[in-house]
This record gives structure tokens, sequence and C-alpha cells, in this order.
């Protein structure tokens, strides 16, 4: 796994994403338009925002939710390779929302959504970003 100190700081891509979960408890992931990787929801820091700002102003674009910023907790920093831009690195500031959400539709430069079932196979296809499958869905697996 990648940590801060192995960053080129030039080629890093500072996120926000929020993992929601349906009454299932299958994890949200959305793909963009144009992209082939399913990725948490969420989207890139602007200068003036911390990450929860973000993360709530993301979701409200792509997904119309408009998160109640007490039910956000914070999970950590996570890194990974980037889906969508060769050589980069994703650098995220992950939170978890609860209660559950319904989503019906996806908004913004969204194409689609998916629930996953984090003990299925599925989840750790090669259609799920890096960040999602290789670091993100193990670390909620052992929540």
């Amino acid at each position: 796994m990648l940590n801060d100190a192995d960053l080129d700081q030039e080629k890093v891509i500072r996120i926000a994403a929020v993992v929601l979960r349906n009454v299932q408890g299958q994890v949200l992931s959305v793909r963009k338009n144009n992209t082939a990787s399913f990725m948490l929801p969420g989207g890139k820091r602007e200068q003036h925002e911390s990450a929860q700002e973000t993360a709530i102003r993301e979701i409200w674009e792509e997904l119309r939710l408009e998160l109640d910023p007490s039910r956000l907790q914070a999970l950590g920093s996570f890194c990974a390779p980037a889906a969508n831009e060769d050589g980069y690195v994703v650098q995220c500031e992950l939170f978890d929302y609860s209660p559950a959400v319904a989503v019906t539709e996806v908004f913004a430069e969204l194409a689609e959504f998916c629930w996953f079932d984090l003990a299925s196979e599925a989840a750790y296809s090669q259609s799920v970003a890096p960040l999602s499958k290789d670091v993100v869905f193990p670390f909620l697996t052992q929540l």
C-alpha cells in the first residue's frame, strides 16, 4: 500500500469519497462517463474546501443526496493508483455515512451506479478501481 512519503506530489489527485450503503449493507460505487472503472462516490477537492465539504458537495452533485455532516465519520486517508489517469495516484480522505441511502439516478459526470456486496467476487473485479478493490473494500471488511 502507498503512503504519503512515497508520493510524487505533482502526480497526486486529492479526493474525498463516501462509503454509502443500502439497507442490505451493499456499498455504492459509481462509474463516470467514458470510463470503465467503478469507484466510490466523491471527487476532487477544491482549494478552499475541507475534505468533509468536498464529500458533501460531490455527493450532492453526483447523486442529489443531501448528507447530514454530523453523520459523516472520517475513516482515514488512503492511497492507490488512479483508475482513470495513468501515472497518477489518488489520495483519498474517506468517510462513512449512515443511515442507509436509496439511490435511483446519477447526475453530473456519472454514467451509472452499482451496489457491491463486499463478500462477492464482483467487488474485486477488473471493473472496480484500485482504490476500492485493493484498499478500501478490504479495509471495510475488517471493521
